[in-house]
């Protein structure tokens, strides 16, 4: 809850309260702030499930949302709050018609808590105003760019320039939920019988790539057996390729030089014994590292350092493989961080290219003659990926292209671009 919200006095169970919850967040958003910055996790433990999904699908729709709402309102609301609470409860009403009456009801509920009861009689003709009109308003979101592609226009442009058999693909992937994916540990148990143990436990997954399994439905991290003892991770299968593609042979020294949150550390390690230090540039990313390796009962060197700085931190050895994870503007895994996609700006694009120019060329040297050097983003944006690649490979005559993907979300993984490179001899 934001500092200037006002307390409720909703139940903490009923549907109101979580619309509440759900507008103050939303309306952060709109205002310009991450929901990277932990707010859901103040909102209290019997409330959360029902608020993030309140608050990812009504981001995830953003577009949409606000063009329902701008056809019924003469001029802009000035109450950011119950702005947002209308975006909410129109996603609501639209995916749950069935539910109409209560959900209209709660909202207006909701509505007295957010602004004293000033804008309830707003909120209640707006969402009966909207059944009223349904077919007409919806029919006409769905013939605008904006509100039928839920992404912005630039970012759809990008799409469609870049790859223009695939952005209606991209687009609609990018606004479903995603799938709930683990990577077992495999110095812990094997894949066949983690998935033996999730059976008996009444939970369907199927195999994928080397080390994971897919989930029928989304669990609790506390339901998967064995998850607090190390035996599992959640990692999107996307992801997982980073630790397929590069293999160091054990006993390797390796650098992951952007390691927060730490999934892609923790597969390396899982792979095999390795000399490996870990950087991130935040304290508090990097504590998320070790208490992960932790959990699994790896070990790495971990630090707080600036990759692209290493006469700071790095000690002159080189290294055997180099994983530069690198940031970027996230655009394959949007609908996990649903708020990014209206908070990045056409010129972010520029800039993490520019971020990545420097990562690169100040890793390079520390790569020993035959080592692999992994780049790897989750974009799906060519200035980030592919031209990149071709940049680099362009200054550096000694760098060689083993391998290189693009992978498009869809519904079984998210978007991720993957190179792999190596020194030559």
């Amino acid at each position: 809850m934001s500092p200037t919200m006002p307390p409720s006095h909703l139940p903490p169970a009923a549907l109101a309260h979580a619309f509440w919850q759900a507008a103050d967040l939303v309306a952060r958003v709109m205002a310009g702030h991450s929901l990277a910055d932990n707010a859901l996790q103040r909102v209290p433990g019997i409330a959360r499930p029902a608020v993030q999904d309140l608050v990812y699908t009504t981001l995830r729709a953003y577009g949409r949302g606000d063009f329902l709402l701008s056809r019924q309102l003469e001029r802009p609301l000035q109450v950011p709050v119950v702005h947002a609470l209308l975006l909410v409860a129109l996603q609501r009403l639209e995916h749950h018609p069935q539910q109409a009456h209560t959900i209209v009801d709660q909202a207006v509920l909701a509505a007295g808590e957010l602004a004293r009861g000033r804008l309830r009689g707003l909120v209640n003709a707006v969402l009966r105003n909207f059944l009223r009109r349904r077919d007409e308003l919806l029919a006409a979101a769905d013939r605008d760019p904006l509100a039928h592609g839920q992404h912005p226009l630039w970012w759809q442009d990008v799409l469609q320039t870049a790859w223009p058999e695939h952005a209606a693909a991209i687009l609609a992937a990018g606004n479903q939920p995603p799938p709930m994916a683990l990577r077992v540990n495999q110095q812990r148990t094997s894949r066949k019988a983690y998935q033996e143990e999730l059976q008996a436990a009444g939970i369907d997954a199927s195999p994928v790539g080397d080390a994971g399994l897919t989930l029928a439905h989304p669990v609790p991290v506390d339901r998967l057996p064995g998850f607090f003892d190390g035996k599992v991770s959640v990692q999107d299968p996307g992801a997982q390729r980073a630790g397929e593609i590069l293999r160091p042979a054990a006993g390797s020294r390796v650098l992951d030089a952007c390691a927060a949150p730490g999934g892609k550390t923790a597969h390396l390690l899982e792979n095999a014994p390795l000399e490996l230090l870990a950087l991130d540039l935040k304290p508090v990313r990097c504590r998320r590292v070790e208490e992960g390796l932790a959990r699994l009962h790896l070990t790495a060197q971990v630090r707080t350092a600036d990759c692209s700085t290493p006469a700071r931190w790095w000690d002159g050895r080189p290294f055997d493989a180099i994983l530069a994870d690198v940031p970027c503007t996230a655009s394959g895994v949007v609908r996990r961080h649903p708020d990014a996609k209206w908070l990045r700006r056409d010129s972010d694009i520029a800039s993490f290219a520019s971020t990545q120019h420097r990562i690169l060329n100040a890793l390079w040297p520390l790569l020993r003659p035959g080592g692999e050097f992994l780049y790897a983003t989750c974009s799906l944006f060519p200035a980030e990926n592919q031209a990149q690649i071709a940049s680099f490979l362009h200054r550096h005559h000694d760098a060689e292209r083993l391998h290189e993907e693009q992978i498009f979300p869809q519904a079984a993984h998210d978007g991720f671009f993957y190179c792999l490179l190596r020194k030559r001899t």
